[in-house]
């Protein structure tokens, strides 16, 4: 701080010295030109210069005189000093060499700011395009006389006046369950987490925020707020015009229910010739077209359309596969069994008692919550030859489409789980994409071939004059199949869909009195 002073008062002694040295006819330096402008830079205090760098601070240097100009600077904040903006009416602009100095002093009021009349004064210098100068306060409120330093550069002109947040999302933050949503209009920035995040997981979320090319962003990006409470984002501008303040806040808990697929058991008894694995553990609650097709072995069909595979995302993952069944095809084996797999339960009585294959699958379990999105983890690789087995009952009656290409498809479904009159209400596959009991639908629209897993994030859209009433009771149902038409038997065989880690997050909606 002494150190600020003494270089403080040296400054000013040259200055005077220079000014008075001048004649009378001092000349007219081009002060428009040369020190008029726009100057961006840093304002810090002796105790503050280790600190990390804030917002920039803009001073407008403006001709007022010949060889004097007025100095502003807006809302500052030195030590516990808060006075608001400081104008300078006049400083008196000397020049030596290629160098322009400053100097002024002025009595200002900062009642308003709680301080009373204070005097401040300024001494500086402007070379090329850069300004330094020492501020110096004197109040009555602070024992010592404040001293600060600005260095700065002067704007041309041509920078941009744009000061938005573009992005802003956590990486690798599994308590957040909706990523952050920017209201440009409000400046309001919302996201919501977990139901059982806890708030010293909150505190360590750390944001990756992209902004304005140029702009100043406070917080910076990358650094760890507590978002317990509201956070305050300021953008600034690059030529300082422009200042956008952004308040993000945690506006809401969710939960959610994963799906792994990394559980699996051997079924039937130990010795049985056609053995297979099965979810188990947690994942339990899936069914598959396996259970149907381990009977094609009665006639002579080999391979299953399900299996464990070791290259997940994590853990293990379920590969379903499309069989090309059509050189078997009679009245009980279809011309093609996709690969699938959903949230339900299998009925082998409809195809024994019925041949109803597609009233076999019965979709959907018993969810409580309002879903909001579903994603999950895929890859596919449609097979070589589609065929059209819909109403073959032998292998002559099976088509080849030469040109199709296989596509799988993923998606969830909300309906409601009773009807007007009460009774339970189970989709099939006769009516998983038409009845009138569907909710909402988050559907995988590009099935196509993905040689690497691909990440989904499906949201739950509400289907024409539906929304969700928290008095009814639901079921979700979820299906993926390796052949999406193969609930109509096409495809292609040796269509391979591999799915992993599967999440639907849903909230719970207040019921309204």
């Amino acid at each position: 701080m002494k150190k600020g002073m003494i270089y403080s008062l040296c400054t000013w002694l040259c200055a005077m010295t220079l000014l008075s040295s001048c004649k009378d006819d001092e000349p007219n330096y081009p002060i428009e030109t040369e020190v008029a402008g726009t100057y961006k830079g840093a304002l810090s205090t002796e105790s503050s210069r280790k600190e990390a760098a804030g917002m920039p601070e803009f001073v407008t240097l403006t001709q007022t005189g010949i060889n004097r100009i007025s100095l502003k600077l807006k809302n500052v904040t030195l030590a516990e000093l808060s006075p608001g903006d400081i104008l300078i009416d006049e400083c008196k602009v000397s020049k030596n060499a290629d160098t322009y100095y400053l100097i002024g002093t002025q009595t200002l009021d900062g009642s308003k700011a709680g301080i009373g009349k204070y005097d401040v004064a300024i001494t500086g210098r402007v070379t090329g395009s850069n300004l330094r100068f020492e501020l110096t306060i004197h109040t009555d409120a602070t024992k010592q006389p404040i001293i600060a330093t600005f260095e700065g550069v002067r704007l041309t002109g041509n920078e941009s006046s744009e000061a938005r947040i573009t992005g802003f999302r956590f990486e690798h933050a599994p308590i957040v369950t909706e990523q952050p949503q920017i209201d440009e209009a409000s400046g309001r920035i919302t996201f919501k987490v977990l139901e059982e995040a806890t708030e010293e997981q909150i505190k360590e979320l750390v944001p990756t925020i992209e902004f304005s090319d140029k702009a100043m962003l406070t917080p910076e990006s990358g650094v760890k707020q507590d978002f317990n409470t509201d956070v305050t984002y300021t953008v600034v501008s690059e030529n300082g015009h422009t200042t956008k303040v952004y308040t993000v806040s945690l506006t809401g808990r969710q939960a959610s229910r994963r799906f792994t697929f990394d559980e699996w058991k051997l079924s039937g008894n130990e010795g049985d010739r056609n053995r297979y694995e099965v979810l188990t553990g947690n994942d339990a609650i899936w069914a598959s077209s396996l259970e149907g097709a381990v009977f094609l072995a009665l006639y002579g069909v080999t391979g299953y359309p399900m299996y464990p595979t070791d290259d997940a995302i994590n853990g293990r993952a379920v590969r379903l596969v499309t069989m090309d069944t059509s050189q078997a095809t009679n009245s009980m084996v279809p011309a093609l069994t996709s690969g699938s797999i959903y949230l339900g339960t299998f009925d082998l009585m409809q195809v024994i008692l019925h041949n109803d294959r597609l009233a076999s699958t019965r979709f959907g379990i018993a969810y409580s919550r309002k879903p909001v999105v579903f994603k999950g983890w895929y890859k596919y690789a449609p097979g070589e030859k589609y065929i059209n087995g819909e109403k073959a009952t032998k292998p002559e009656e099976v088509v080849v489409v030469p040109d199709a290409v296989d596509e799988c498809a993923i998606q969830a479904v909300l309906y409601e789980a009773k009807d007007a009159d009460g009774k339970e209400v189970t989709l099939t596959g006769h009516d998983i994409n038409s009845s009138e009991y569907r909710v909402a639908v988050a559907r995988l629209a590009d099935g196509t071939a993905k040689d690497a897993y691909t990440h989904f994030e499906l949201p739950f859209e509400y289907l024409e004059g539906r929304s969700y009433d928290p008095a009814k009771t639901y079921k979700l149902a979820i299906v993926c199949s390796s052949s999406k038409d193969g609930d109509f038997f096409k495809g292609a065989g040796g269509s391979t869909l591999c799915i992993d880690e599967f999440e639907v997050i849903g909230e719970t909606p207040e019921v309204t009195q």
